[in-house]
């Protein structure tokens, strides 16, 4: 007797119940082990370097930066990252840079810098102070900076600038943040900008009556007090100085200027035939300010020539700790330079 239809459908349904079974708890242990190599951190290898950084390049694929990863040993596979970026639609948000890998980060969270473009930033410091010459050079010795300015061209650095001058002090003293491969003229460009803002700041909170008659005689003044100033808190009483000085139509007579005007002769010894030598940046010889700047100024030397300090000052000495006595007739400034100066010349 041959059995029921009835009964070889029942098998056939038990059959196919126990298959889906055994399908749906493989499709859960391999979710359950996907997801747990999402989950887990990088295998990120100590290269004796601060930190671990993973370059994404400009038309990269994402089959591309995860197959990277595996061969960097980063990842154990690169199946399962793969297929989680394109289901979520991110694969192809991916944005070009260097990323920093911290130690315990997975590749979901590296997924997510990738898309976010939360990209490693290099930095370059410009100081107070410098020329610049001095400027350009940090910038253009950076490794990862692409150089391009002729720094002893003076007519390319006119270019840059807008200007029809040689354009020292142009630049703001500053870090600033970049990625690999900006450029010199990039940075430039970016200092320059932030240099015009800050100037452009304090001119609109400048003291009244002031013997400055616009923004760049600010900044050559400026320039000025950021070479004298030994101590921070003496700046605006500096500032007061020179300020009194022009007012009086007295020349400023200040040592950095002269020290820039003789550029590659100066050897670090300033003699008395030095002040003695006409330049344009002499103020022993010439009246009111030099022509341009002599160093970069920062927003505190800026703000100082702006708003100087309310004295009778026309004089400063330095006292050897980095202070200034300061007078206000040429009797107590001859006399605090024979204390300050000429005594420890004899010592």
């Amino acid at each position: 007797m041959e059995p029921s239809n009835d009964i070889n459908k029942s098998g056939w349904s038990k059959q196919l119940l126990l298959w889906g079974y055994i399908l749906a708890v493989c499709l859960l242990l391999r979710g359950a082990f996907f997801f747990q190599n999402l989950h887990q951190p990088l295998n990120i290898p100590d290269n004796g370097e601060d930190v671990f950084l993973f370059a994404v390049t400009n038309g990269q694929g994402f089959s591309q930066i995860s197959n990277q990863l595996a061969d960097m040993g980063l990842i154990s596979s690169s199946f399962d990252l793969r297929i989680f970026a394109r289901l979520s639609g991110q694969a192809s948000a991916i944005k070009a840079g260097e990323y920093q890998l911290d130690r315990g980060i997975n590749a979901l969270d590296l997924l997510d810098k990738l898309v976010s473009g939360d990209v490693f930033y290099r930095r370059v410091r410009i100081l107070e102070g410098w020329t610049l010459l001095q400027a350009l050079q940090e910038i253009q010795a950076h490794p990862n900076i692409q150089s391009s300015i002729d720094v002893n061209d003076n007519e390319e650095l006119q270019r840059i600038f807008g200007t029809t001058y040689y354009p020292e002090g142009l630049l703001f003293p500053d870090t600033y943040n970049f990625t690999t491969g900006a450029t010199d003229r990039e940075i430039v460009e970016r200092a320059a900008s932030l240099m015009q803002q800050v100037l452009d700041e304090e001119w609109q909170r400048r003291a009244v009556g002031l013997p400055l008659e616009n923004p760049y005689e600010a900044l050559i003044l400026a320039s000025i007090i950021e070479k004298e100033t030994g101590q921070a808190a003496e700046r605006e009483l500096i500032a007061g100085v020179f300020v009194n000085r022009l007012q009086n139509n007295m020349r400023l007579q200040t040592d950095p200027t002269v020290i820039y005007g003789l550029g590659n002769q100066f050897e670090g010894d300033l003699t008395r035939a030095h002040l003695q030598q006409m330049t344009p940046y002499n103020t022993y010889r010439i009246n009111g300010l030099p022509p341009t700047p002599i160093a970069l100024a920062g927003r505190e030397a800026i703000r100082a020539a702006l708003n100087p300090s309310l004295h009778n000052y026309l004089y400063f000495v330095a006292q050897g700790d980095g202070s200034h006595f300061f007078s206000s007739t040429l009797e107590e400034h001859n006399a605090a330079v024979e204390r300050f100066q000429l005594g420890r010349e004899s010592e």
